[in-house]
């Protein structure tokens, strides 16, 4: 995959700071943007970041909290970037599951940098995950899915259900949990799920 179609999730409740990543990022990658956790949880699922350019002090959830809830299910990069400079800070938010973390006011070459040190260090783990099953076979990385050999067509909602389902093959995983990861939290309609399962 090329940098211009890399796709950067920058998670801010601030105007200014996702206005200014998208100045700087967006003639190199396209760019998705969430000013809640909620909303942060669905583009995870749904956009297929390559990377996550995370907030620690959003407006309904803390940012180690959204960190914890995506290693549940996904592996892409997750760079903190907040004010906070506390070394408790960091150290909870890397423990979480964050790859890095960058504070505030820092210089958009710098953020790339760091950006680019996580993408070797995940390059360089050599694991792509390609979940296979009979005649399914799924490519996290590549965002693919093939019955067959033959491409199979889903809506964004439809591969993030399956993604998450895939991520935790062998494992027990509840309506719930599903609908967290897949809709983000306090999303509780559970016909919403049973259509997309049934359609899948």
């Amino acid at each position: 995959m090329s940098a211009g179609s890399k796709r950067v999730l920058v998670v801010d409740d601030e105007p200014s700071i996702r206005n200014f990543l998208r100045a700087s990022l967006s003639s190199q990658f396209t760019i998705l943007e969430a000013a809640s956790g909620k909303e942060a949880l669905v583009l995870a699922a749904t956009g297929s970041p390559d990377i996550i350019l995370l907030d620690l002090g959003l407006p309904d959830m803390d940012g180690v909290a959204i960190t914890r809830d995506l290693r549940g299910w996904t592996k892409v990069p997750i760079i903190i970037i907040s004010v906070r400079d506390q070394e408790s800070e960091k150290i909870a938010a890397l423990d979480a599951g964050a790859d890095d973390y960058l504070t505030k006011p820092f210089g958009v070459g710098e953020l790339l940098a760091r950006m680019r040190a996580t993408w070797r260090r995940q390059a360089g783990k050599g694991s792509d995950p390609v979940y296979e099953q009979g005649d399914l076979t799924v490519d996290l990385t590549q965002h693919s899915v093939r019955m067959k050999d033959q491409e199979v067509q889903l809506t964004p909602t439809e591969y993030g259900l399956l993604s998450a389902l895939v991520s935790q093959a062998g494992k027990v995983i509840t309506n719930q949990q599903l609908l967290r990861q897949v809709w983000g939290e306090g999303y509780e309609d559970l016909h919403i799920l049973r259509v997309n399962i049934s359609n899948l």
